[in-house]
């Protein structure tokens, strides 16, 4: 198996089903009695692509890009389901309840089924908000009903003919989705199905010959794969079951039976995953999944969006997958740092919303420009954890005074979020407490890993400067017989270094915010109650962070203590700069800055 990286490997484990119900046998008192069941069982081909020194290759996206084109060669089903490694099938009907979105009628414009994301093995407290709840039960069903859920990279159902870049059969002059690259029908009224890879007839010869001449441009060289996407074309139409459906296929041409895989088919799969295939083609830049970003997930979808599709956001009763998550806070954090990181190259890409074609809807034009612009709240987060610290080292309040119009806007910000909050839990079905888990992480991740993502894509695009945070030591997590013992594990990341900083200041500027107001001759409780009040509140939000760096034991390492204090006296020196002690004009009275 050491060669699996060096050379292409496909090997067939289970050959087609024949077309016959196949019956189990009779059981006997220790296994079970398949007598009336149908045993068959789908083709099953395991693949493992080369990984030859000197080619890009692509990571997930090209890894799927390859499965897309083998499987066409040796299956060529209509649907492709998406899943991660670490993810697998809790609930096998939930396939054919994605199948039926698909199939059913007026189905024929969806591009994939997204189902959400559910975790095992987290923590029964949820410390650092895995299980994604206002987003997964909140926001995606609330995209459900504009143009469709936004791809999250795993748990999804394509339909083949979107990933190959082709138009919702809406968008065509004659209803196929495949127009633009095998010609024109204007006689049939119902398409039938190409039999031995042959193309259909059209009356345009001069525009079919053109366009099946630009074909190996975007597809490769692989006759048999293109022969295969033909056919899938031809599945891909609607269902001619009634006489409004001008162009479609007929009822049952999908249940045809499949031919045995022979030799020839095996070496042209082995051939179509090879690392240059993809050289001079389509392939990751309109074809398949979309190559240039770390969030190649999200890319890939909306492209699907911006050519007028829409996706469907599919809820089971019972969990459709499940899969594990990272619960320790240096690998959640790295995993929010990944993610940001995306948003914002496709912010700084023509992947931006704003540069969206005019099939894209506006609201989710809105969707999509949120997610390349979200790391930046990160810039006002920082502010607004700082804020109460200055307040109460400068002895002034976050306002010069309590008027009447302040403290109405204050309440009707207060009352909205309040209405917005218990919405969210209303409409996600979670508790109280599984909201501040997600209000308290979103802090976490904006101080830490949407910072460094926006720092990160600035200097990227500025300066073609890229910066990999690498994880140091590691300590806790001794007892192996605890199930989350994981949950304590600590490795030191440069993320943590802005949430320590804060924590710090916050603490310090309460320390002298209550000194000086208790030492004071005259007293300024109300500045004092105010300052403390809303450092509290950037504190409880902290609180899980906290929790994370001490570990099981509640030791916090010492460069934890070395670098926030270094960050805090810079800070402190450079208030002193800006606003020096009374009585003294020079820049930070005896303390001379260089």
């Amino acid at each position: 198996m050491l060669n699996n990286r060096l050379k292409n490997q496909l090997q067939v484990m289970l050959q087609p089903p024949i077309e016959e119900p196949l019956k189990g046998t009779a059981g006997d008192s220790n296994s079970m009695n398949l007598s009336e069941v149908d045993i068959r069982l789908p083709v099953l081909v395991y693949i493992s692509r080369e990984k030859r020194p000197g080619y890009d290759h692509n990571k997930k996206a090209g890894a799927m890009n390859a499965l897309v084109r083998a499987s066409a060669v040796t299956s060529n089903g209509p649907f492709i389901l998406n899943l991660d490694c670490d993810h697998y099938i809790y609930n096998s009907q939930a396939l054919r309840e994605g199948m039926c979105f698909m199939m059913d009628q007026g189905g024929e414009g969806i591009c994939y089924v997204q189902f959400p994301q559910r975790f095992e093995g987290i923590d029964p407290s949820d410390r650092y908000a895995n299980h994604n709840s206002v987003f997964f039960d909140v926001n995606m069903r609330a995209l459900d009903g504009i143009q469709g859920p936004v791809y999250v990279g795993t748990g999804c159902l394509f339909r083949r003919t979107a990933l190959y870049n082709f138009d919702p059969p809406r968008y065509e002059d004659h209803g196929s989705c495949c127009s633009c690259f095998f010609g024109r029908h204007k006689k049939a009224a119902i398409a039938s199905a190409p039999e031995n890879g042959q193309s259909h007839e059209a009356e345009d010869t001069d525009n079919q010959e053109t366009n099946l001449a630009l074909i190996p441009r975007k597809f490769g060289n692989s006759s048999l794969f293109l022969d295969s996407v033909q056919v899938a074309a031809f599945q891909g139409l609607p269902l001619a079951d009634n006489s409004y459906i001008k162009y479609g296929r007929p009822p049952g041409a999908l249940t045809l039976p499949r031919e045995p895989l022979h030799l020839a088919t095996i070496a042209e799969a082995v051939n179509v995953i090879s690392c240059w295939y993809e050289d001079k083609t389509e392939w990751g830049q309109s074809v398949g999944w979309i190559y240039g970003s770390v969030t190649e997930d999200v890319v890939t979808g909306y492209r699907m969006h911006e050519r007028g599709w829409r996706s469907v956001y599919c809820v089971t009763k019972r969990d459709a997958f499940r899969g594990t998550a990272p619960i320790n806070l240096t690998d959640r954090l790295h995993q929010v740092l990944r993610w940001a990181t995306g948003s914002v190259e496709i912010f700084f890409s023509r992947n931006n919303a704003l540069l969206g074609g005019h099939r894209l809807k506006l609201l989710q034009r809105i969707a999509y420009l949120n997610v390349g612009i979200y790391p930046f709240t990160s810039l006002f987060l920082i502010v607004y954890c700082f804020l109460p610290a200055l307040a109460l080292l400068s002895n002034q309040f976050i306002v010069a005074s309590l008027t009447v119009t302040f403290l109405v806007y204050l309440l009707i910000i207060s009352l909205t979020l309040c209405i917005l909050a218990v919405l969210e839990i209303k409409w996600a079905g979670i508790t109280l407490e599984e909201w501040w888990r997600n209000e308290q992480f979103w802090l976490i991740g904006g101080t830490s890993a949407h910072l460094v993502a926006v720092l990160q894509g600035l200097l990227k695009v500025i300066a073609g400067i890229e910066i990999s945070f690498t994880l140091t030591s590691k300590s806790g997590g001794d007892d192996v017989d605890d199930e989350f013992s994981d949950l304590y594990v600590f490795k030191w990341t440069s993320l943590m270094i802005p949430p320590c900083t804060i924590i710090m200041v916050n603490l310090i500027a309460i320390g002298v915010g209550v000194s000086r107001t208790i030492y004071s001759d005259a007293p300024q409780w109300s500045n004092l109650l105010g300052g403390v009040f809303f450092s509290f509140w950037v504190l409880a939000h902290l609180y899980p962070f906290a929790k994370g760096l001490m570990g099981r034991r509640g030791k916090t390492p010492t460069i934890i203590y070395v670098w926030s204090g270094l960050l805090s006296i810079c800070i402190s020196l450079l208030w002193v700069a800006i606003d020096p002690p009374s009585g003294n004009t020079q820049i930070g009275g005896l303390f001379q800055l260089p």
